[in-house]
């Protein structure tokens, strides 16, 4: 299949789409072109067009079919979970995972999302020198850089991540990599691969951990409480996970959402699980 190709100007994207919901219509109806594979992908990552009644954008395909299954991950699939992120991420009302749907595609069903443009620019992540990070900037851990020596990994001092690092919380993100913020030159962060979330049991890893202990914020309160309201039984959240992942999963998510209330502060590595994704970026 050839490497990845450019694709027009799209006319919709994840910023403009009034919330989501354009982009999420023409996800779920447009048609699918491949254009190519994105070969850095563990699984089966195509790059396509999606066009429908003139609007065109660029966007993921990851069939079911091209999964490798998981011993942890056994309910479901992959692809359910990506949706089921999305779906916390709207109703949180900070849109950090773009528009993602499931649907039919050229290869069975699967996860369809779509594509963000990154600024290169943008610098969330860094290795520095000493013992302390600078101010801007949270420390992560120190991390081997070649000859014996070691650097400290920071993560920058971002509203931005906070959020993330909330929304990775509650969705119990098990795979929070570097290569996985998307930031924009509008100044929007996204998140994508959440494909290993969700499991009943803890499984939080994470390179967000700059925030551990510290209070949540207000805002990230407020938001608590409407995901607690909307995940209940009978709640719209609900009803859209149900779906995509399992009750007992559904359960797990409320426990967290109701520990994050009850703790107040964002959580910790508990220990059990080792707390950073490996390759960290």
């Amino acid at each position: 299949m050839p490497a990845p190709e450019r694709i027009p100007p799209r006319s919709v994207t994840a910023a403009d789409a009034g919330g989501g919901a354009a982009a999420a219509e023409l996800l779920a109806h447009g048609e699918l072109t491949v254009r190519g594979r994105i070969r850095e992908a563990s699984n089966a990552a195509l790059f396509c067009s999606v066009a429908l009644d003139g609007r065109e954008a660029g966007c993921v395909y990851k069939p079911v079919a091209g999964e490798r299954p998981l011993w942890d991950f056994p309910d479901g699939n992959l692809a359910g979970r990506e949706v089921a992120s999305y779906e916390v991420s709207a109703a949180t009302g900070w849109g950090l995972v773009p528009p993602t749907v499931l649907r039919e595609g050229p290869y069975g069903e699967g996860m369809c999302q779509l594509w963000i443009d990154v600024d290169a620019e943008a610098e969330l992540l860094a290795l520095v020198d000493g013992q302390e990070p600078e101010p801007g900037w949270k420390a992560i851990g120190f991390a081997e850089v070649g000859e014996g020596r070691t650097a400290l990994l920071v993560h920058a001092d971002d509203e931005r991540l906070r959020r993330l690092a909330v929304l990775d919380a509650v969705i119990n993100n098990a795979d929070r990599k570097g290569g996985h913020l998307l930031p924009t030159s509008a100044g929007r962060l996204y998140g994508i691969d959440h494909g290993v979330t969700f499991n009943v049991e803890n499984k939080l890893r994470t390179l967000l951990w700059g925030w551990a202990g510290e209070p949540l914020t207000e805002e990230a309160v407020d938001v608590l409480k409407g995901l607690k309201k909307s995940l209940a039984d009978g709640g719209e959240l609900a009803a859209r996970l149900a779906p995509l992942i399992t009750p007992a999963e559904i359960g797990a998510t409320r426990a967290r959402v109701d520990a994050l209330l009850v703790s107040g502060v964002h959580p910790e590595p508990d220990g059990e699980w080792p707390a950073i994704p490996w390759p960290p970026v």
